[in-house]
């Protein structure tokens, strides 16, 4: 377990959903998969990357809506840039956890 934190540190993550509206595999890395994100009209588009590659196909993503941490600085990942995480279940796979179709891209999680 991490260390305690307190509720104002949890409030500087910001949490949204986001719609995977393309996937795929960069030829450039055996271990990630590319999304491009739509998280609604206030923030747009995103790029985000994943070590999820040997267990997911980028198609099983694609118009499916997740939960994603939107303000996280950019990272560099091989030839990319990453704007954000995907949030999921680590077990001995990682295992990702979709938001409700009903829930907006954009929408704010607490």
């Amino acid at each position: 377990m991490q260390a305690i934190i307190t509720y104002q540190d949890f409030e500087k993550l910001e949490l949204r959903t986001g719609t995977i509206v393309a996937a795929f595999a960069p030829a450039w890395s055996p271990k990630l998969l590319e999304f491009e994100v739509d998280f609604g009209i206030e923030i747009g588009h995103k790029t985000i990357l994943s070590g999820i590659r040997k267990w997911y196909e980028p198609e099983f993503f694609v118009g499916k809506s997740f939960v994603f941490v939107v303000n996280l600085a950019e990272r560099k990942m091989g030839e990319s840039i990453s704007q954000g995480m995907m949030l999921m279940a680590d077990g001995e796979e990682p295992t990702v956890i979709p938001a409700p179709s009903t829930v907006l891209a954009g929408t704010a999680v607490r």
